[in-house]
C-alpha cells in the first residue's frame, strides 16, 4: 500500500484550503503508467492529504492533464512546509557512493504554454541524507530531488520533494523496494532427464535441448512448454554431442557420436529431413549465412530455378512404409525447396577430433574439408563475408592440454562466391535426389515380403524328405500332363502348402510385385532422370574452366557419374522386365496348381477356373522348366535347391552375383553389341551389369558421384591456409573438475564490423577471469591483436605480438575507468547455476541448475516497462529534448573511493572499460 505524508500543514487564507493545491495526477509517461508486477504502477492521482491515495485507472492521454505543481492563482507558488525543511539537503553531483537513478522533471520553455511536469522513474532507492541531480541537456535548469521526512516522525517512506527553483511540491510515491529484480522470470521447468545442451533459435521463441537419454527436445518460451520430442533410434543414434540452428530458424542440426551422423530436423515436426555420415564424431558446429552482396548474386537469387520449369515434380512416396521420410511423403510439399530453404547460401561448419573440420553447403553437401589443424575442435566460426575461419583447438599431451586459436584464410570462397553458390545448389539438389532414390529403394524392399520365399523352402524340404529318384521338376510335369500326383507330391501340396496357403501366397506375390513395379516406374525412374539432368548441368558448368576449374570441378569425373546413373536406370528397367515376366508366369502357375489341388480334395471347381488355353499350358511348362531345376551349387551358397522367386535377389544389399541372372541368349541387340568392337567400348552407351543386383549398382553410382563431388571439397579445403596461430593457455585440470557457467571458449562473428570475437577463460589464473580476443575477418587488415581480460570489476589489457608465448604467460595492465550498472544483475534464488544460454534476438536467457534438470527462463529486456517515452506534444512544440539521466564517468582517482562506497548499498556489478586499440577499428 502507498504511504504518504500524514502531517497536516497550515491552512492558506488566500486559497481557503489546506497546504499546497492538490495535484490532479502524477505523469509517468505512457510506458511507465502501465502496471508492473514489481511496483504495481498505474496511478493517476496522488493526494497530499493524510488519507491514503486511491489508484484509479490511468488515462490514455497524459498531455491533457494540468501541471503537477501549479501555483496558487492569488499568491503564486506555495512555500515549502516547515515540517519538511529540516530534511532538505543541497544537491551534490559528486556525493560519494553509488548514484541510483531517481526522478527528473522537464520544465517548460519560458513564454511557451506550460507543459505538465514529467517524472522519470527507474530502479533504485532514495535514502534520507542523500540528494541526486539530473541535468537537462538544453536550457541549463537543474532540478533537485529530496527525500521528505516529517517533524518528529523520522523518515517518511515514499514521499519525494521536487523543486525547480520557483516552486516546491511534495510528491507522494509508492514504496520502493530496496532492489528491483533486473530480469523477470517468464518460465520455469523441472525436467525428467539431465540436460547437456541448450541452444536458442535465432528467429523464434524456441529453445532446443538435448538430454543424456539421447532425446532432442524443443520448448517454447511461454511457460517453457514442450513443442515436440525427437527420441533416439537405431538409424540416427543415441549420443548427442552438439546442436546448431539454421540462420532462418527453420531447421535444427544435431550430431551423434555413436553413429557419426548429422541429422537435420524440421522445426515444425520431429522428423528427420536429411542425414549424412561423417568420418569422426563431431564436437562443435556452427551454421552461418553469407551476407556478401553483389549484382551477380542478386540476379541469381532473383532468377527462377530452371529445373522447376523443365522437370516434373517428384511423386510423393507412399506413407504406409516405416522408413519413409515425411518430407517425401507429404502431399503438396515441395521437398527440395523445403530442404534448401532460402536461396541465399548458408554453410554448416563441423569440427571434431584429430583436426576434423568440414563445411557443408545448405547443411547438406560437403564443399570443403580443412586439413593441417591438430587437436580437438572446441569452437569454430566462419565469417559471414567468407574471408576467414576461426578455430579453437585443444591438444592433450602428458596429462595437460594446450588450447590454441587459429585463423584460416578462405579467400577462394570469397573470390568465387557466385560460382560457389551455384555449385552448392547443384550439389544440394543431387544430395536430395540421392536421398529420394534411397528411400524409394527402401520402400521397394519393404514391399517385398518374406512369404514369397515359402515356395523355395517347401520345395527344398520336399527334396530332402522324398524317397523317390525322380526330380521335383518331373513330379510337377507329370501332374501337368496326366493330372495325377505321386503320394509324396500330394502330401507336400495338401499338408504343407494347403489350398488356403497357396491362395494366400498367390495374392501376396501379386500385391507385392504390383507395389514394387509402381515404385520403380513412378519414383525410382523419376528420381534417376532428375539426377541425370542436374549432373548434365553440372558438367556444363565444369566446361567453363575459367570460372569453375579453380574450385575443382572436373568434367571427366562428372561424365563418369552420368554414366553410372545410366547404368542404374538400365538395371531398374531390367527389374521391371523380371517383374513383368514373373507376374505372368506366377499367375498361370498358381491358377493351374490351385485347380489341381481342388481336384485332389474332390472340391467343386468353378467353370472359369477350368478354362486353360494352350498358351496357359505353355507358360506353366516354361515356368517349371526354368524355375524347378535342382541346383546343388545353390544349396551350398543359399541353403536351398530352388530359386522360384526372382525379384527379391535384385533388392538384396549384397555384393554377390545374382542367383538367377536374366537369360540373354537369343537377344539380338545384346549379341550385336558383343560382336561390335566399336559399340562395345563406346562412351555413348551405358555399361550393363547383368549379374549384379540393383542395390550393388546403386551403391556404385553413389560412390562415383561422391568421388566426383569430393574433388571440389579437397581443392577448397587445401586453399584454406593457416594465417594466425595464438597459443592461449595450458589447462592441467580435467573437464569434470571444473564447473563452468558458460561454454568456453566461445566464438562469434560480428557481421556489421566484420570482426571475430573469442571469449575464453584462463583456468590456471582464475575461474572468474574472462578474456576477449578480437580479430578482423580479413587477415590483411589485422595489424595487431586486441585482448581484454575481465576480472569482476577490472579489465586487463594485453597484446599478442609475441605469438610464441602463451597468453597466460603475458600480463600488462592499463588505466581504466569505472561505470556502475545497477540493473544488469540478478540474484538467483534457490538455484545453483550450471549453464546459461542467451538469445539476443528475443532478449531472453535460460539458466540450467547444477542438477541439470531444473531450468529457469528470464526476460532480459524488461527495461521498456520502466523507461519513459520522453516525447510529448508540448515538448515538441516547445522544442525541448527529453531529459535523460546521464551516467557520470568517474575519474581515475575516485575509482577506489567509489568502490568502497558501493559496498554499503545493494549488490551491484561493477564493470571497468578501456579504450580499445584504434588500429583494430581500421
Amino acid at each position: 500500500m502507498p504511504t504518504h505524508v500524514h502531517k497536516r500543514v497550515p491552512k492558506s487564507p488566500a486559497c481557503g484550503r489546506r497546504g499546497p493545491p492538490r495535484p490532479s495526477r502524477a505523469l509517468l509517461g505512457p510506458r511507465a503508467q502501465r502496471s508492473h508486477p514489481h511496483l504495481g504502477l498505474g496511478l493517476r492521482s496522488l493526494p497530499l492529504r493524510g488519507t491514503r491515495a486511491s489508484l484509479p485507472r490511468p488515462r490514455a492521454s497524459p498531455s491533457l492533464a494540468p501541471p503537477l505543481a501549479a501555483p496558487c492563482p492569488a499568491h503564486g507558488p506555495h512555500p515549502i512546509p516547515t515540517s519538511l525543511r529540516p530534511s532538505l539537503l543541497p544537491a551534490s553531483p559528486t556525493a560519494p557512493g553509488p548514484r541510483p537513478p531517481g526522478l527528473a522533471l522537464s520544465p517548460a520553455k519560458p513564454g511557451a504554454r506550460r507543459a505538465p511536469p514529467r517524472l522519470l522513474l527507474s530502479r533504485g532507492s532514495l535514502d534520507a541524507g542523500s540528494a541526486w541531480s539530473a541535468r537537462q541537456r538544453r536550457g541549463g535548469a537543474v532540478w533537485r530531488l529530496w527525500r521528505a521526512a516529517g517533524r518528529g516522525r523520522g523518515e517518511v517512506a515514499g514521499a519525494v520533494l521536487v523543486t525547480g527553483g520557483d516552486s516546491c511540491r511534495a510528491v507522494p510515491m509508492l514504496r520502493f523496494p530496496t532492489c528491483f529484480p533486473s530480469f523477470r522470470v517468464v518460465g520455469e521447468k523441472q525436467l525428467p532427464q539431465e540436460i547437456i545442451f541448450l541452444v536458442w533459435s535465432p528467429k523464434r521463441d524456441l529453445i532446443a535441448l538435448a538430454n543424456t537419454a539421447g532425446e532432442v527436445l524443443l520448448h517454447r518460451l511461454a511457460s517453457f512448454h514442450r513443442v515436440w520430442s525427437f527420441p533416439p533410434n537405431e538409424n540416427t543414434g543415441k549420443e548427442v554431442t552438439c546442436l546448431a540452428w539454421r540462420p532462418d530458424g527453420k531447421l535444427l542440426a544435431f550430431a551423434l557420436a555413436d553413429t557419426k551422423k548429422i541429422v537435420l530436423c524440421d522445426v515444425e515436426k520431429p522428423e528427420s529431413l536429411h542425414s549424412f555420415s561423417v568420418e569422426a564424431p563431431v564436437s562443435c558446429m556452427h551454421w552461418m549465412e553469407v551476407t556478401v552482396e553483389s549484382s551477380v548474386l542478386t540476379s541469381f537469387y532473383n532468377a527462377e530455378d530452371e529445373s522447376n520449369l523443365l522437370l516434373p515434380k517428384l511423386p510423393t512416396l507412399p506413407k504406409n512404409y516405416s522408413n519413409t521420410s515425411k518430407i517425401f511423403s507429404e502431399e503438396n510439399s515441395d521437398e527440395i525447396i523445403k530442404l534448401l530453404g532460402d536461396v541465399r547460401l548458408n554453410i554448416l561448419v563441423l569440427g571434431g577430433s584429430s583436426g576434423f573440420i568440414e563445411l557443408y553447403a545448405y547443411g547438406m553437401f560437403k564443399i570443403a574439408r580443412v586439413t593441417g589443424i591438430a587437436g580437438t575442435c572446441l569452437a569454430l566460426c566462419l565469417s559471414s563475408d567468407l574471408k576467414s575461419l576461426s578455430v579453437v583447438t585443444e591438444v592433450s599431451t602428458s596429462g595437460a592440454s594446450e588450447v590454441s586459436y587459429f585463423q584460416l584464410e578462405t579467400n577462394l570462397l570469397y573470390s568465387f562466391l557466385p560460382e560457389v553458390t551455384r555449385m552448392a545448389r547443384k550439389f544440394t539438389h543431387i544430395s536430395a535426389l540421392l536421398q529420394y532414390i534411397n528411400l524409394s529403394l527402401t520402400c521397394m524392399c519393404e514391399a517385398w515380403e518374406e512369404i514369397l520365399m515359402q515356395m523355395d523352402s517347401r520345395l527344398t524340404k520336399f527334396v530332402q524328405e522324398k524317397n523317390t529318384t525322380t526330380s521335383v521338376q518331373d513330379e510337377f510335369m507329370h501332374l501337368l500332363l496326366w493330372g495325377k500326383a505321386s503320394a509324396e507330391l500330394q502330401t507336400l501340396l495338401m499338408n504343407q502348402l494347403t489350398v488356403k496357403g497357396l491362395k494366400k501366397l498367390g495374392q501376396s506375390i501379386e500385391s507385392s510385385y504390383s507395389s514394387i513395379q509402381k515404385l520403380v516406374i513412378s519414383h525410382l525412374q523419376s528420381g534417376s532422370e532428375s539426377l541425370l539432368y542436374h549432373l548434365s548441368e553440372l558438367k556444363g558448368m565444369a566446361s567453363w574452366k575459367q570460372k569453375y576449374e579453380p574450385l575443382g570441378l572436373d568434367a571427366a569425373g562428372i561424365e563418369d557419374a552420368i554414366t553410372a546413373v545410366g547404368s542404374f536406370i538400365l538395371k531398374a528397367n531390367e527389374l521391371l522386365q523380371v517383374i513383368d515376366s514373373s507376374m505372368k508366369n506366377f499367375k498361370a502357375f498358381f491358377r493351374w496348381l490351385y485347380v489341381a489341388m481342388l481336384r485332389m480334395t474332390e472340391d467343386h471347381v468353378l467353370p472359369e477356373l477350368n478354362k486353360m488355353t494352350q498358351k496357359d499350358i505353355t507358360f506353366v511348362a516354361e515356368f517349371l522348366t526354368e524355375h524347378f531345376n535342382e541346383a546343388p551349387d545353390l544349396y551350398n551358397r543359399k541353403g536351398k535347391y530352388f530359386n522360384v522367386e526372382r525379384v527379391g535377389q535384385y533388392l538384396k544389399d549384397e555384393d554377390d552375383d545374382l542367383v538367377s541372372p536374366p537369360n540373354t541368349e537369343g537377344n539380338q541387340w545384346y549379341d550385336f553389341l558383343q560382336n561390335s568392337s566399336y559399340l562395345k567400348e563406346s562412351p555413348l552407351l551405358f555399361p550393363y551389369y547383368p549379374r549384379k543386383s540393383l542395390h550393388f549398382v546403386k551403391r556404385r553410382m553413389e560412390n562415383i558421384i561422391d568421388q566426383c563431388l569430393q574433388k571440389p571439397a579437397d581443392v577448397i579445403g587445401k586453399s584454406m591456409n593457416q594465417a594466425i596461430c595464438i597459443p592461449l593457455y595450458r589447462d592441467t585440470r580435467s573437464e569434470d573438475s571444473t564447473r563452468r557457467l558458460f561454454k568456453f571458449p566461445f566464438l562469434w562473428n560480428n557481421k556489421t564490423s566484420n570482426l571475430h570475437y573469442l571469449l575464453f577463460t584462463i583456468l590456471e589464473d582464475s575461474l572468474y577471469k574472462m578474456c576477449i580476443l578480437r580479430r578482423h575477418t580479413d587477415i590483411s587488415q589485422s595489424v595487431s591483436n586486441g585482448l581484454i581480460a575481465i576480472k569482476f570489476g577490472s579489465f586487463t589489457y594485453a597484446t599478442t605480438e609475441k605469438v610464441r608465448r602463451r597468453l597466460d604467460e603475458q600480463c600488462s595492465a592499463i588505466p581504466t575507468r569505472t561505470m556502475h550498472f545497477e540493473k544488469h544483475w540478478r540474484l538467483l534464488e534457490s538455484m545453483k547455476a550450471q549453464y546459461v544460454a542467451g538469445n539476443g534476438f528475443r532478449k531472453v536467457s535460460c539458466v540450467l541448475s547444477s542438477n541439470l534438470r531444473h531450468v529457469r527462463v528470464f526476460e532480459m529486456d524488461i527495461d521498456d516497462e520502466w523507461e519513459l517515452d520522453e516525447s510529448s506534444d508540448e515538448e515538441e512544440e516547445a522544442g525541448n529534448k527529453p531529459v535523460k539521466i546521464k551516467e557520470e564517468v568517474l575519474s581515475e582517482s575516485e575509482t577506489e573511493n567509489q568502490q568502497a562506497g558501493a559496498a554499503a548499498f545493494a549488490p551491484e556489478i561493477v564493470i571497468k572499460v578501456e579504450k580499445l586499440d584504434p588500429e583494430l577499428d581500421s
